[in-house]
């Protein structure tokens, strides 16, 4: 499966009401992420440009789309970014496979 990072930005209203009642995220979004086959990593809050960040893996780009689709729907965010991930694995041959690839950059 691929990871993402997943990042939201919670509106005025929904941050008051998680302020006057608080609930468990993190156990309410991991079912919403299971029942899209996803499986949440970890979870954390942040302050900035983006409340909450999760780093999950789906088994495809069809299901984490699916996820920020349902977010954004819901009203209580007013930004969603999706990142998709790669392992250092991954990274490391992506970039031996660059180096095969033959490009030649134009020079001017």
């Amino acid at each position: 499966m691929a990871y993402y990072l997943l990042q939201a930005a919670y509106t005025a209203e929904s941050c008051a009401h998680q302020i006057s009642n608080p609930q468990n995220v993190e156990e309410r979004t991991r079912g919403v992420i299971e029942r899209l086959g996803g499986k949440v990593e970890c979870m954390f809050y942040a302050f900035g440009e983006y409340d909450i960040m999760h780093i999950v893996q789906f088994p495809d780009n069809v299901s984490a789309a699916s996820l920020a689709m349902a977010v954004s729907a819901g009203g209580a965010v007013k930004a969603v970014k999706s990142t998709p991930l790669m392992t250092a694995e991954e990274g490391m041959e992506a970039f031996k496979r660059a180096a095969a690839a033959g490009y030649e950059s134009p020079r001017g």
